[in-house]
């Protein structure tokens, strides 16, 4: 690594399934880009994110915490005040955090208020943008819908650049950019299923990944003389699942492979069979929808693997390659159909289970590059991992995940996890009406091992997969009486976690110094008399 700066790419694509990337399956989306960054680098191949939707899953990984930690179950449930964040960590060791695209953030601004702090301050702006400084906020969702004001529309930055460009409308992000045109000359909306064939009316160097992409190259260049963590998080291939030209006809309905269900899962288990019920898994269930949608989908990966190349060729131009480490993954996947699930809301492999790549430049990582590695990870690994990279000691008293920076360098600790866990609180999802369930009982979470994952449910029997005899996981064995050894020891490891995921505000070795000491500092708790006295300071001194 050449100068003393380490800088890091941190790239995250929203709702990016694990199994649309052609380095992890050739027959899918071809990704050259991508597939070279793992070629560098190092693929994990059982990366799991810590809950299987937008908001809770982009928490855990910003904070290196589980959702049952940080709080945020929902997106727009707000992240508590005092949850350290990546920059939190990153700023006092030098290294300037900022954010060009998503976060699904929503500031706790209740108690930001109650505590007297100003909004405008730096604090304020900090704590509002998840501990980022916004190059660029946007989440991606600018639906015209009444009751938004439209100053919201006005002011988004992308609407303004649009504009600019002559793309007229106050929300030209959804009239232009996620909108197709018929044949009539009506404007249709993307964000209906049937929108997928067809082009988007923006031109595709106007559309929001190229625009993304160009805003971090700006942010990179606005960044140079120290070292920085910028956050490129892509809006695709999230829904509205509408690709501009070319990319809406890269793909067609002989790419879309065969949906990953079978009949016996249905009616199968109540919770399953509930998501199930809802209106976007009763549309993927469908072919023709799937024949719609999955090839824009596929059009939108291509897209950002396009643009992807482009920042990656402008990092290799400014010799900022051999000093920065990259970072690629995803906050969630997308069932697409799989499991007669639409969304991304369970547990199965398309859905927790992520794309995640990472090149470390140093030369320590020169012996795994090309890699993959199988080992148990979890989003939350990225946080102490950044940390290490950038000199400091990662704080586990708050964090709660494990540096990857030894599996980087081709080392596994012996006490590497053997489970990676998850969570989902289906509260607000329209779930819980049709199960009928209380507020603080819907819940559900997620263990897996190397083997077996574990599906449990508050009030409902288990589900459970044998992923190497049901790598599809088609059959269901949480109530199979030859798999009840299995499911005992899933439920112990689960029960485990939940009792040992805590945060205590002190470290572990200023716990430890204290520990024992309260005589030393005169703190003269059940002893009787002055003989006892001296065996007591005796004992502590020995």
């Amino acid at each position: 690594m050449s100068g003393s700066a380490r800088n890091v790419l941190f790239i995250m694509a929203d709702q990016l399934r694990w199994d649309y990337l052609s380095c992890a399956a050739p027959d899918r989306v071809a990704t050259p880009n991508i597939d070279a960054l793992a070629a560098r680098g190092v693929r994990f191949d059982r990366a799991y994110v810590q809950s299987p939707i937008c908001g809770p899953s982009r928490m855990s990984t910003y904070t290196g915490t589980y959702m049952r930690t940080h709080g945020t179950t929902w997106n727009e449930v707000p992240l508590r005040v005092d949850e350290w964040t990546l920059g939190d960590y990153l700023r006092p060791l030098g290294m300037r955090t900022q954010l060009v695209g998503k976060t699904h953030m929503r500031a706790d601004i209740d108690a930001i208020e109650r505590l007297g702090i100003d909004r405008a301050s730096e604090t304020g702006k900090l704590l509002i943008e998840c501990g980022f400084e916004a190059f660029e906020r946007d989440d991606g969702l600018h639906p015209d819908a009444p009751g938004i004001p439209p100053e919201r529309h006005t002011k988004l930055r992308y609407n303004q650049y649009l504009n600019a460009l002559g793309y007229d409308g106050p929300n030209p992000w959804h009239t232009w950019a996620n909108s197709w045109e018929d044949k009539d000359g009506t404007i249709r909306s993307g964000w209906l299923l049937d929108a997928g064939p067809h082009p988007a009316r923006v031109a595709a160097e106007h559309s929001e990944t190229p625009y993304m992409t160009r805003r971090a190259i700006e942010c990179i260049e606005q960044s140079a003389g120290a070292p920085w963590c910028i956050h490129l998080s892509f809006i695709k291939p999230h829904w509205p699942y509408i690709a501009p030209a070319p990319y809406h006809a890269l793909y067609g309905a002989d790419n879309v492979p065969p949906a990953v269900r079978g009949e016996g899962e249905r009616k199968a288990h109540p919770v399953l069979d509930a998501f199930q019920q809802l209106r976007y898994s009763q549309s993927f269930a469908r072919d023709d929808v799937r024949r719609a949608v999955i090839p824009a989908y596929m059009g939108l990966i291509k897209q950002i693997d396009d643009e992807l190349g482009k920042l990656f060729a402008y990092l290799q131009t400014h010799a900022l390659l051999d000093s920065t480490m990259i970072v690629f993954t995803s906050d969630h996947g997308d069932f697409l159909g799989d499991h007669w699930l639409g969304e991304k809301d369970f547990f199965h492999e398309p859905s927790a289970r992520v794309p995640l790549i990472i090149v470390d430049p140093r030369p320590e990582a020169d012996g795994t590059r090309g890699t993959v590695c199988t080992a148990l990870v979890e989003a939350i690994d990225l946080a102490p991992t950044f940390i290490e990279y950038a000199g400091g000691t990662p704080a586990y008293h708050r964090l709660q995940g494990c540096s990857l920076t030894p599996l980087l360098h081709g080392t596994t600790p012996p006490d590497w996890r053997t489970a990676a866990f998850s969570e989902f609180d289906y509260a607000i999802n329209g779930v819980r009406g049709i199960l009928g369930t209380p507020i603080d009982r819907s819940k559900m979470q997620m263990v897996v091992t190397d083997r077996w994952k574990l599906m449990a449910f508050d009030g409902y029997p288990p589900m459970a997969f044998d992923l190497h005899d049901d790598p599809n996981e088609l059959h269901d064995r949480g109530t199979d009486p030859g798999a009840a050894r299995a499911v005992a020891d899933l439920r112990d490891r689960l029960d485990d976690w939940a009792k040992r995921v805590r945060r205590p505000t002190e470290s572990v070795a200023s716990l430890e110094r204290r520990t024992g000491t309260q005589t030393a500092r005169g703190i003269l708790i059940g002893i009787v008399d002055e003989a006892g006295l001296a065996a007591a300071k005796e004992h502590a001194h020995g």
